[in-house]
């Protein structure tokens, strides 16, 4: 037990180590270079955590890896019940009918592509095929870390997911607003504000696309981002689900898998959306939330070692670049059907 009274000093030590990572992640991103490309601070904490990890991690006291473990795991899972109050339900219904069948189908779309991609056509194994396509389809680094312990997946295969989920996203972030300048996509603002939110990957990176534009683009892609966040919660709850009702995809065998914390999640939003709590107190429990999960990430990249990638080649890739082509395309023919439609 990592709070035994022989694991006690030891793990309480690990979590300081990983909290002082997470705070030089957080400083990073505050600088101007990072902060005008979007980049998050889980994003930046991971890449820490992955350089000491495999540069100076064997001169860690191995009595501070419970630490290390705690924060990957149970720390990341009150930080995602916490990620709750950034959104409300106020904020799905003001997109409309649209905004919400768009999410819906694309999460379930992008799911879908991805495992099947990773599993069938590049013979990747299932943990790393779904990790992959939970970042794809839902929230980016956030995702792939709530889908972890679902699947009961290693550390190493989230952080092969998060990484996939940092290069498609950054590169979307300076395609869309490309093509929407040039006329590529036949869009109009309240389409592409849509678009941007149900298809770019993280959501600073949806933050950064629309408040480049600003306006209505903006106001609706935040919106929407925010709505497919929320589907996070059913998915996780029909992927525990389906694999109490169909087993384990790696070992066959039947395992009890109910992502409660997702149900919390939900909880979380329903009370934010009564507006019960002050605005001030919520903004001081996301910058706390966005600390935890950036200990999270950091402690992920620490469990995180090279040599554990052999045999997956570049199949990772092509999987998250399948899925990427799926939401640049297939994202904008659903959002113009969608819309047209309805």
């Amino acid at each position: 037990m990592p709070f035994s009274k022989a694991n006690r000093s030891g793990t309480i030590s690990g979590i300081i180590f990983v909290a002082i990572f997470a705070a030089a992640a957080t400083f990073i991103s505050t600088l101007s270079y990072f902060s005008a490309l979007g980049i998050s601070p889980l994003v930046i904490g991971i890449v820490l955590g992955i350089f000491y990890a495999n540069t100076l991690r064997n001169r860690l006291p191995e009595a501070w890896s419970p630490g290390i473990v705690f924060s990957a795991k149970k720390i990341l899972r009150f930080a995602i019940v916490l990620y709750g109050f950034n959104i409300s339900f106020q904020q799905i219904a003001s997109v409309g009918l649209e905004g919400f069948t768009v999410s819906v189908l694309i999460v379930l779309s992008t799911m879908i592509v991805g495992i099947v991609a990773g599993t069938k056509l590049f013979k990747m194994d299932f943990q790393t095929s779904a990790l992959t396509a939970s970042g794809g389809a839902v929230c980016g680094a956030a995702a792939v870390l709530a889908t972890e312990p679902v699947l009961k997946a290693p550390a190493y295969k989230s952080a092969v997911a998060v990484s996939m989920v940092v290069l498609f996203g950054t590169a979307a972030m300076f395609l869309y607003p490309a093509m929407y300048g040039w006329g590529i996509l036949d869009m109009s603002d309240y389409e592409f504000g849509i678009y941007v939110g149900a298809t770019i990957h993280e959501v600073a990176q949806v933050v950064a696309v629309g408040l480049g534009f600003g306006g209505e683009i903006a106001n609706d892609a935040i919106i929407v981002k925010m709505t497919r966040v929320m589907l996070i919660a059913p998915m996780l709850l029909i992927m525990g689900f389906l694999i109490n009702r169909f087993g384990s995809i790696e070992s066959g065998k039947n395992s009890v898998v109910i992502p409660w914390f997702a149900l919390y999640f939900i909880g979380v939003s329903a009370l934010h959306s009564l507006h019960i709590l002050p605005v001030s107190l919520v903004d001081v429990i996301l910058q706390i939330d966005t600390f935890l999960l950036t200990m999270a990430m950091t402690a992920l990249g620490m469990e995180t070692v090279f040599s554990k990638f052999k045999g997956l080649g570049l199949a990772p890739f092509y999987t998250a670049l399948t899925m990427f082509v799926w939401l640049l395309v297939g994202g904008y023919f659903i959002t113009k059907g969608v819309v047209a439609l309805l």
